[in-house]
């Protein structure tokens, strides 16, 4: 591995700046730290420098609002070069909507910038005495009074920012919803490229941080600038010349709500069910026809955010995840009514997934008389949107929303229609049907989501009621290089997974830019390092781990599907049990989901890495 190639640590290094920006608000004080060549080696960037900064660096048993918690940004090998969807950054920090790690990838011009300042990360602690920016500039970096942006959306934020730092700075922004500490409230850049799902806003809004400008001017190395060109050029065009590429980019992400339909994975109803009766009205389809323009992230091949005029005729970024949990999951079934929650989530600064996974458990908690407060009732979309101004605000029974699912149901005494693993909601995707999504769910490393592995698609062609242990195969397959390659290069997934092109475009491009003779296999061991230093980071902060923590909702073993072709459906407790142990196994886990000692010593992590886990690892699996 990595022979052939510079050595990280010497001059001439390609690919990493070797420098991390550390800020303290409470001090005002910026210092570099020229981080050892190994972390790079071992870690290469993204969600990997973050999980080893906090790993590292963060004060076991912190509180996440407490002003010693770290703030992380940070780019990998690729973000900023020429190639497809590579304008990404990891932001990343203890959440407070789970207790455990938490991270989002954003699509952002500060992605570019920070590259380009020369930074490979920020990590930012302590909190500012008033509201502040900070501002960095190549070297330098500065905090500057936001008294005057404080209690702005991030709409109106982004605005005033672009005014004063110029078009040609990036801007990472929080809203209301981070100021006034909302859980679940994420980073937004772009008027609508938002990330942080498990509350890292609030984080943000924790240190009085409301937003930060990246300005930078110098020219991201690479080891081979020729052999980077043409592997780069290689992977637009495979992209742009896939069979999936022309339907894509007339529906991108949208496409997916007819497909759930008809595999009966919509959510409906705080998932109650798989299918929804007013699917078409938010639909792919129907979205093409009223769509009026398109936007994407910077560097970006095939763009995903189509843009519809919402009922209040404001102009609306839509994806699958947020009108699905905003449509279907509520009973909403025009797409312009689902559009003004989604608005109204990118200008205050709130996650759309959580945030309707939230509002479903509250309808459905009203409806059950067990939450006072709720005035609104399914389909009936300008009453949630007055709950989603209370939550907000922290208002009446905002207050209560703002706390996210998990901690809600534990208000109300009912926590098995709560959709959340760890305390994150689900993303939009029914598993009564689905035991290995479900799985996917269960063992994502921030909590319920998504992106570490869509399996859905392969489970259903595979076989959906099969609980072999070939799905846990996928499923870390998945989580390799989608949680693992894609978050530490870092770029977007969407050119591998949703036209199909090779994994080898992006190991041709990373060992054109970095000189290091990685193939997919050694990404692989990186990610697998990841994901057990994740593990260990939560089983620390709770001082312990068991499987309860890795199971799905409860409602998707409790109460079987009443509506579609799947009737009757629900999962197996005791077969799933068989498959998150296997999942486990695979992953050289003990069986109550720590890691095993001689799995972490394999993975070089070491230390009391390995300590942690002769304490907590209950056996193998």
């Amino acid at each position: 591995m990595a022979t052939g190639c510079p050595v990280l640590g010497s001059e001439g290094v390609f690919g990493w700046s070797k420098r991390i920006l550390w800020f303290d608000l409470g001090r005002g004080e910026a210092r570099e730290w020229r981080y050892p060549g190994e972390m790079a080696r071992d870690f290469i960037g993204g969600r990997g420098f973050a999980v080893k900064i906090l790993w590292d660096h963060l004060l076991p048993g912190v509180d996440a609002f407490d002003e010693r918690n770290l703030f992380i940004v940070a780019v990998g090998p690729l973000t900023g070069l020429p190639g497809p969807n590579t304008g990404k950054l990891v932001v990343a920090s203890k959440s407070p909507l789970t207790g455990g790690y938490g991270d989002g990838n954003i699509g952002s011009w500060a992605s570019v910038a920070l590259r380009a300042a020369g930074w490979d990360a920020v990590v930012v602690t302590g909190a500012a005495r008033k509201p502040s920016v900070l501002v960095i500039e190549d070297d330098k970096a500065w905090l500057e009074p936001a008294e005057d942006l404080w209690g702005l959306d991030t709409f109106t934020a982004h605005d005033r920012l672009v005014e004063r730092y110029g078009k040609d700075a990036g801007f990472l922004v929080i809203g209301p919803a981070g100021e006034n500490l909302v859980r679940f409230a994420t980073v937004v850049a772009q008027k609508g490229r938002s990330g942080g799902r498990p509350g890292l806003g609030a984080v943000m809004g924790s240190k009085r941080l409301k937003a930060i400008v990246v300005r930078g001017t110098k020219k991201p190395e690479v080891y081979d600038e020729e052999a980077y060109r043409r592997a780069a050029v290689e992977a637009i065009k495979a992209v742009k010349t896939s069979p999936n590429y022309g339907f894509w980019m007339r529906q991108g992400t949208m496409m997916t709500v007819e497909w759930a339909q008809e595999a009966s994975v919509l959510p409906a109803y705080n998932f109650r069910e798989g299918v929804f009766e007013g699917y078409e009205g938010i639909s792919g389809s129907y979205m093409e026809k009223v769509r009026v323009e398109l936007r994407s992230c910077p560097l970006c091949v095939m763009a995903c955010g189509h843009v519809v005029r919402d009922d209040e005729g404001m102009l609306v970024e839509l994806d699958y995840e947020n009108i699905a949990m905003l449509g279907s999951n509520l009973g909403i079934s025009r797409l312009e009514e689902a559009a003004v929650l989604n608005r109204l989530a990118d200008m205050y600064g709130l996650d759309t997934i959580s945030l309707g996974g939230t509002l479903g458990y509250a309808l459905e908690a009203a409806e059950r008389g067990k939450l006072e407060g709720v005035d609104a009732t399914w389909g009936d979309a300008r009453a949630i949107a007055r709950l989603v101004e209370l939550l907000v605000r922290r208002e009446g029974v905002g207050d209560k929303l703002a706390e996210g699912s998990m901690r809600l149901s534990r208000m109300t005494g009912e926590t098995w229609y709560a959709m959340h693993v760890k305390g994150l909601e689900v993303s939009a995707y029914d598993c009564h049907a689905a035991p290995g999504m479900a799985l996917a769910f269960a063992t994502s490393p921030i909590g319920a989501h998504h992106k570490d592995a869509w399996l859905i698609g392969w489970e259903i062609s595979y076989g959906r009621m099969d609980y072999s242990e070939a799905k846990a195969e996928k499923l870390i397959e998945m989580q390799r290089f989608r949680g693992g390659l894609f978050e530490t290069a870092v770029a977007c997934r969407f050119p591998v997974v949703e036209t199909g092109i090779s994994l080898e475009h992006y190991v041709k491009m990373f060992q054109a830019a970095t000189g290091l003779s990685y193939g997919l296999e050694d990404h692989y061991r990186v990610a697998d390092r990841i994901y057990a230093l994740i593990r260990l980071f939560w089983v620390r902060e709770r001082g312990g781990w068991s499987i309860e923590m890795d199971m799905p909702p409860e409602r998707w073993f409790r109460d079987p599907l009443t509506k579609g072709p799947l009737r009757g459906a629900k999962l197996d407790r005791d077969k799933f049990t068989e498959l998150l142990m296997a999942y486990y196994r695979l992953r050289g886990w003990a069986r109550n989901g720590v890691p095993l000692p001689e799995t972490v010593q394999r993975l070089g992590l070491g230390g009391d890495a390995v300590e942690l886990a002769r304490r907590y690892a209950a056996g193998p699996a």
